[in-house]
């Protein structure tokens, strides 16, 4: 293909959405009309679910539950006034909560003001909040927003390592919508501790974000913490950014949240577009279904070129992969389809897996994510009429010419700017994306069966354990193989998850386990010390 057709390929293909700043160029997908014309009938039914789901349908039927993270965005669409109500009344509590940390009217048991917030979730309840915090932040943020986000004892003592001369001065955020997982609650446990050791009341300091009446909810009310804020069962964690989970933190730091919901709204108003080729959620579901179905390709690479979106990766894999990977379609037959995404940021990825993706395996696309204006002020020049930015820009187009040139396709999504409305409309675009996607294919966009038989899976393992540690206590001196203790408490099938869990005790001393190796014996032993 000559310079000449690209041009022209480009100005067919691009899909530019002024009203929220972004520009959708598929040109370097090699489609070909006839896959344009087969897709039509397939994404008008596609919007008309996303229309039906926004308007109050059924769509978790696992958990029988509306989706209504669109309503985040614009109250007034949600079904109901109650729901209307409890959106909006958020949103003033958010606002309220920050300007009164702010001024110091809501301070800590020491000191005199918040400076830092610790966000304590996992999943859902942390990518969202630390791409919008990371994108967002600055060196004059009004609080430094920092984040536990895994059961790693080690990565929770190096966060609280680094707190601890601000420990006094930092509220602590729990985000659990159920209040039940196992992951924030730990982590909750050890940060509570570490209050405690410093002579503080972790319910000083702390505030919740769940659903009413949730484990969550009920400690925090019990204990007098802060403040509570909601999180409805109607919004699934990997698009609860526009609910407290994300606006708390975001409007801790300083961040423009109206600008940043307004972004979202725009957003969406821009995606329900019926003219699909003018809507840029639609063109991205379109240029999956394309690459996935049509050329087998089930890898998205995603490269921002800008430091502040190098999370955008990890936002992504979550909301695509949890909501594509499914087993079974609607209808019950198996499909097992799945949209694999990585990445980090260029042009740092220039001198990463870029080698791979020009001359490997071709079995993804690349999705470019890039920025026009460069900085808030002026740029030097590094050398003669050439800043920083012309440089960057620069090795994106090389990197996707290159690509090209070898026959391997992408997706460029340009922003006008970077701020607070741009990436609200930047996550609405995803979201939608997803939706659309996912109708394209006929799965269920909005449950997550295998994440769930995970947690299944690691509550038996953590049982295991305890009739592990009840059999030791009765053990004799000399201790027991593993394989003694399998047979004894009858979990033969489970060996390998038994010597498991013994060595990971003994190496930690947990509950006092060592392993002993009695002479002239090749098997090791364990007992309580």
């Amino acid at each position: 293909m000559t310079p000449l057709d690209l041009w022209r390929r480009y100005q067919q293909h691009r899909c530019a959405a002024d009203s929220v700043g972004i520009e959708v160029d598929i040109s370097r997908m090699m489609f070909d009309e006839s896959f344009l014309s087969s897709i039509a009938s397939p994404m008008n039914r596609a919007l008309e679910a996303m229309a039906a789901l926004e308007g109050g349908a059924l769509a978790n039927r696992d958990e029988g539950q509306m989706v209504g993270h669109y309503w985040l965005r614009a109250p007034e669409l949600a079904p109901d006034e109650t729901i209307r109500h409890d959106i909006a009344g958020s949103i003033e509590s958010v606002k309220r909560f920050a300007r009164d940390v702010h001024g110091g009217v809501i301070q800590p048991e020491r000191g005199d003001g918040f400076y830092v917030a610790l966000l304590i979730g996992i999943g859902g309840s942390s990518l969202g909040p630390q791409l919008v915090t990371d994108a967002l932040g600055g060196v004059d943020d009004a609080v430094v927003v920092r984040f536990i986000d895994n059961t790693d004892p080690d990565g929770i003592e190096r966060t609280l390592a680094e707190l601890e001369e601000t420990l006094a001065q930092t509220l602590t955020i729990v985000v659990s919508k159920s209040g039940g997982t196992v992951e924030t609650r730990n982590a909750m446990l050890e940060v509570a501790s570490a209050y405690h050791e410093a002579g503080l009341s972790f319910a000083k300091h702390a505030v919740a974000v769940t659903a009413e009446d949730s484990l969550l909810h009920r400690q925090a009310v019990g204990e007098r913490w802060l403040r509570t804020f909601p999180v409805w069962e109607w919004v699934g964690g990997r698009t609860s950014v526009c609910s407290p989970v994300g606006l708390l933190p975001a409007a801790l730091q300083g961040v423009d949240i109206d600008a940043f919901l307004g972004g979202a709204r725009n957003g969406d108003e821009a995606t329900r577009n019926p003219a699909w080729r003018q809507n840029p959620a639609a063109v991205l579901a379109a240029m999956w279904h394309y690459a996935c179905a049509t050329r087998g390709k089930r890898t998205m690479a995603v490269i921002p070129y800008r430091d502040r979106l190098a999370l955008l990766g990890r936002y992504l894999q979550q909301l695509v992969m949890e909501s594509i990977g499914k087993a079974v379609d609607r209808h019950g037959t198996t499909v097992r389809e799945g949209l694999t995404v990585y990445g980090n940021k260029g042009s740092t990825d220039q001198h990463a897996y870029v080698q791979q993706l020009r001359d490997g395996a071709d079995d993804f696309f690349v999705t470019f994510v890039r920025v026009q204006r460069d900085r808030a002020g002026p740029s030097i020049d590094v050398e003669t009429d050439v800043t920083s930015g012309d440089y960057l820009r620069s090795l994106w187009q090389g990197t996707r010419e290159a690509l090209t040139d070898n026959g391997r396709e992408s997706i460029t999504l340009t922003l006008e700017e970077l701020d607070a409305r741009t990436v609200g409309a930047l996550l609405a675009l995803f979201e939608r994306a997803v939706g659309l996607y996912a109708e394209l294919i006929d799965v269920n966009a909005y449950h997550q069966p295998g994440v769930e038989a995970g947690k299944i899976a690691a509550g038996r393992a953590v049982e295991l354990q305890r009739r592990i540690l009840a059999h030791l206590r009765r053990s004799s001196q000399g201790g027991y193989s593993a394989e003694d203790i399998a047979l004894a408490i009858g979990a033969v099938d489970q060996m390998e998850t038994v010597d498991g869990i013994l060595r990971h005790a003994a190496a930690n001393r947990h509950h006092r386990v060592e392993r002993v190796l009695a002479t002239g014996e090749a098997a090791v032993r364990y007992r309580i010390s």
